[in-house]
């Protein structure tokens, strides 16, 4: 629901902090060294990777344990009239951990936990600091593994990955966070606690789990997750084909899906971005390549020997220049090193770089990435694309230096003509990284208002206040009655 404030009270300088009745407060539920208030540190979590600036800062930043701590948090920020923001590693790209106004920030990268392990049914109970990647090394004793994968694995944390709903390049087949939680223990807006979903196989009631995973922290703050488990595949096989042009790269995703083989992955880099991953890994990607697939099949080892040979006729009849399989665990693990050190790599290239996250129809992906080339160069920017191409997940980066004057304004409007091509295309606004403060303002583009106004209602159904990450994900105006008039001291 769209937030109106009232004027917030100045946050406390280190000098004035502990006359602060809210840090006070919050420093008699957590340790007071948990609870900061220095000028730099509030600095620092008033940012998240997108680079985003709402104009707003922490109030105060806390660093609960458990779920009590959370709890209380929750409960002092309330009794003082602030909104609340929960916030991980930082890792997210659409500004949804950036404060607005002057909320207190409750940070869970100290639930590190991973609570229970039953290997017999595949869950996990763990704390929401817990790293993606983290957990799957802990698994590999079980020879199981958390099957979403962002690029930023080895930073990001289940708490985000819950969050914004995440994907990564091995959720084509498995699909995407939502569909790897089975509950979760969360804090409400009002500070009471509750577990939503089950291990049940078919819980009764309204699916609040899936309401909650995506929500980007406006329902609240999850505390404990239980996290369905994979069992690691018997055989993999990771092939890299490199073609003259972006056209016969992207036919080949079509017709592999076409010939009813889902790989596990199926990325695309344009050449520009392969040239410098190869420069920054040297993974043995192929400089003069327009475009290059990598392709993971798993499964049993004949269906994926079978897969892997029908791969290499479909993208050698559809134009590939030459199709590497890998021969080992190593070089497998030097192709995906490759893929997922590619936002690094553009460092190479500019310094500065702003990353979209839109979905297309894989039969269109031709023409918005031809259209995605000729907006940049319009606005005289660098493009490079490396995505999910089997689900025509885009990640088109825009590459500039943000020290040349006007570049942030020719940024900004190449994006935007990039989300409205993507949505002409019959696409949708993100395939992972979340809407927060980036994408709201384009919600209306793709919803109706019975859309916003049914997503308004549930918010309001868990936040009857709008205390929650306020004023992220949807427009002002989503709902009839966001305009209703705060109660005395109350933030709506």
């Amino acid at each position: 629901m769209a937030q109106r404030y009232r004027e917030p009270v100045t946050p406390p300088g280190p000098s004035t902090a502990a006359a602060d009745p809210l840090v006070a407060d919050l420093r008699r539920a957590l340790a007071p060294d948990r609870v900061r208030t220095e000028d730099l540190e509030l600095a620092l979590y008033g940012r998240d990777a997108s680079g985003i600036d709402a104009g707003g800062r922490a109030a105060v930043v806390c660093l609960p344990e458990t779920t009590e701590e959370v709890a209380a948090c929750v409960r002092a920020a309330r009794a003082h009239g602030r909104p609340f923001v929960a916030r991980g590693a930082g890792t997210g790209l659409a500004g949804g951990a950036v404060p607005v106004g002057e909320p207190v920030v409750i940070v869970t990268t100290r639930m590190t936990r991973i609570l229970e392990v039953d290997p017999d049914e595949r869950v996990a109970w763990v704390q929401p600091g817990v790293l993606n990647l983290d957990l799957t090394r802990h698994l590999a004793t079980w020879d199981l593994h958390f099957a979403p994968d962002p690029s930023s694995q080895q930073a990001c944390t289940i708490g985000g990955n819950v969050a914004n709903n995440s994907g990564g390049p091995h959720c084509l087949r498995d699909g995407v966070t939502s569909a790897h939680v089975v509950a979760l223990e969360v804090v409400l807006p009002d500070g009471s606690v509750t577990v939503l979903g089950a291990l049940d196989p078919e819980p009764g009631g309204y699916d609040l789990r899936g309401a909650f995973v995506g929500s980007e922290g406006c329902l609240g703050i999850a505390t404990r997750v239980a996290v369905r488990l994979t069992p690691n595949p018997p055989a993999v096989r990771t092939l890299l084909a490199d073609f003259a042009s972006v056209e016969d790269a992207a036919a080949t995703v079509s017709a592999v899906i076409a010939a009813g083989i889902v790989p596990a992955a199926l990325e695309m880099m344009d050449a520009r971005i392969t040239a410098a991953v190869e420069d920054y890994v040297g993974a043995g990607y192929p400089r003069d390549a327009a475009a290059v697939l990598l392709v993971e099949l798993d499964g049993l080892p004949a269906g994926v020997e079978a897969h892997a040979a029908e791969v290499v006729r479909l993208a050698t009849a559809h134009g590939a220049r030459a199709v590497r399989v890998a021969a080992d665990d190593a070089e497998r693990a030097l192709l995906w090193k490759g893929r997922k050190s590619a936002f690094g790599a553009v460092a190479r290239i500019l310094p500065d770089y702003y990353l979209h996250d839109t979905v297309v129809p894989r039969t269109r992906l031709v023409e918005v990435l031809r259209r995605v080339y000729q907006i940049a160069e319009r606005h005289d920017l660098v493009v490079v694309n490396v995505f999910h191409a089997g689900d025509g997940n885009l990640h088109p980066l825009l590459l500039f230096d943000r020290r040349v004057p006007g570049v942030m304004d020719r940024v900004h409007a190449a994006g935007e003509e990039i989300v409205a091509a993507s949505l002409e295309a019959g696409g949708v606004l993100s395939g992972e990284h979340g809407i927060g403060l980036e994408k709201k303002a384009y919600m209306d583009r793709l919803f109706g208002p019975d859309d916003l106004d049914a997503q308004a209602r549930l918010r309001e159904a868990f936040d009857p206040d709008g205390a929650a990450n306020p004023d992220k994900v949807l427009p002002a105006g989503a709902r009839c009655g966001d305009l209703q008039r705060a109660p005395e001291g109350a933030w709506i």
